[in-house]
């Protein structure tokens, strides 16, 4: 499946719930397989820094359980502190 970005006019799903909910492996260099429509921590709290589908990075600061309702294409390493990344996909 070639990369999807919901947020593109030909994009998915925007409405009602995500098909998909992934593992995040943050990575400094290469973009996630979708873009995402949010994402959750489920480890510890701390920051998550972010490429979001607008292309502007950014660092949060999430809680455990908090979803962060933004899309994102990427998640860094540098920067990242909160573990056990999930993300929901369109």
């Amino acid at each position: 499946m070639s990369n999807q970005n919901p947020f593109d006019s030909s994009g998915g799903n925007l409405t009602g719930f995500a098909r998909d909910v992934v593992p995040i492996t943050p990575n400094d260099s290469t973009d996630l397989a979708n873009v995402l429509l949010a994402i959750t921590c489920k480890g510890a709290a701390g920051n998550v820094v972010v490429i979001t589908a607008k292309g502007n990075t950014r660092t949060y600061p999430i809680t455990v359980g908090e979803i962060l309702p933004v899309g994102i294409s990427r998640v860094l390493s540098t920067g990242t502190t909160a573990t056990t990344l999930w993300g929901f996909e369109a």
